[in-house]
């Protein structure tokens, strides 16, 4: 039976399946049936582990070179690894975010950033999960993730009540509208940034996702909005659907300032969400939605793990998850997973 759309939400394209050279693969013909003795596909990882694929990657599946520290970049330090999570009102939510493994054996430090925050108290209260990917090519980028996130998270939570109620009341016009504005002011703070720096805008920007998840149980929409590069998956009845939704551009803000004009060539995205009990919703940087796009095989293996009846895995499981290598991808895998109940 279709899901019904809530009154508010405008005819939308249907969800696009991964691409022809990623279909969506039903359960039993992706993967064997689930283990009787363990969770699914823990055997398989025991016998093949960690990666994807005939041939394991070239780099070392463990961090080998820390990143190089001075007592004045402390503040800055990233660590190699985070892991996070919660409950979100009908939801469980996972978060990581895994230095890539070209970095770890060239002793870079991890460029993409993950924030996880929660605004206000009870049913009323907010949840934010952002995801920055910075391109490792660009030294700054790892700090314009960082501060990218932190700044979309001050004003995610300054504005967290009035967000909150609109998305209660499905106020979808006034979200996109208001958090294309939250999302231009992040970015137009970084080519200020960059311009005091004196570099390019280019070497101090990140791609941004990130998801809006109300506390309110009876509440079942999650709001999706950022800029640049990174992916929206949702994991439905065991096969992919890719969410990516196309870029838009609004008017102006009423009192236009030079930070607010949306970055060159990077469109904001925006799309509102009614969940489905055992959807699982997954929000990620670039380093993962690639090979997630562009190797069925990875794709086939978490929607195996991902399905299992007992419930969604650990903070523990959820890291090896996102840990399952693939031979050619190599960049930080940064990612947000959403099980709704």
């Amino acid at each position: 039976m279709p899901l019904a759309r809530a009154p508010w939400e405008p005819p939308e394209e249907l969800p696009r399946p991964v691409p022809p050279a990623h279909p969506a693969v039903p359960l039993d013909q992706a993967v064997p049936p689930p283990d009787p003795g363990g969770r699914t596909g823990a055997v398989r990882a025991a016998a093949h582990p960690g990666h994807i694929g005939d041939r394991p990657p070239t780099y070392d599946p463990e961090p080998t070179a820390l990143p190089a520290a001075t007592p004045e970049n402390l503040a800055r330090h990233t660590p190699d690894t985070v892991l996070d999570g919660a409950r979100c009102g009908t939801a469980v939510l996972r978060a990581a975010s895994v230095r890539g493994d070209s970095a770890r054996y060239r002793g870079e430090p991890r460029h993409d950033a993950l924030l996880t925050a929660r605004f206000g108290k009870g049913s009323a209260a907010l949840v934010l999960v952002a995801v920055a990917s910075g391109a490792r090519a660009a030294e700054g980028s790892r700090l314009a993730a960082a501060d990218v996130c932190r700044w979309i998270g001050g004003a995610v939570g300054r504005s967290h009540a009035r967000l909150a109620d609109d998305i209660r009341a499905e106020r979808r016009g006034d979200l996109r509208s208001g958090l294309h504005r939250l999302t231009d002011r992040g970015f137009g703070r970084l080519r200020a940034t960059a311009a005091d720096l004196g570099v390019a805008p280019e070497e101090y920007t990140a791609g941004l996702r990130c998801l809006l998840i109300p506390a309110d149980p009876r509440c079942r929409v999650r709001v999706f909005f950022g800029a640049g590069p990174g992916g929206l998956f949702r994991l439905r009845d065991g096969a992919w659907q890719d969410l990516e939704p196309a870029g838009t551009t609004l008017p102006k803000p009423t009192e236009p300032s030079a930070d607010a004009d949306a970055p060159p060539g990077e469109p904001f995205r925006f799309r509102a969400l009614t969940a489905r009990t055992g959807d699982t919703l997954l929000l990620s940087g670039a380093g993962f939605a690639e090979p997630l796009r562009g190797e069925p095989a990875l794709a086939a293996e978490l929607a195996a793990r991902w399905a299992d009846p007992a419930g969604p895995p650990g903070l523990a499981a959820f890291l090896t998850d996102l840990g399952l290598r693939v031979k050619g991808y190599a960049d930080d895998r940064t990612a947000a997973a959403l099980w709704e109940g």
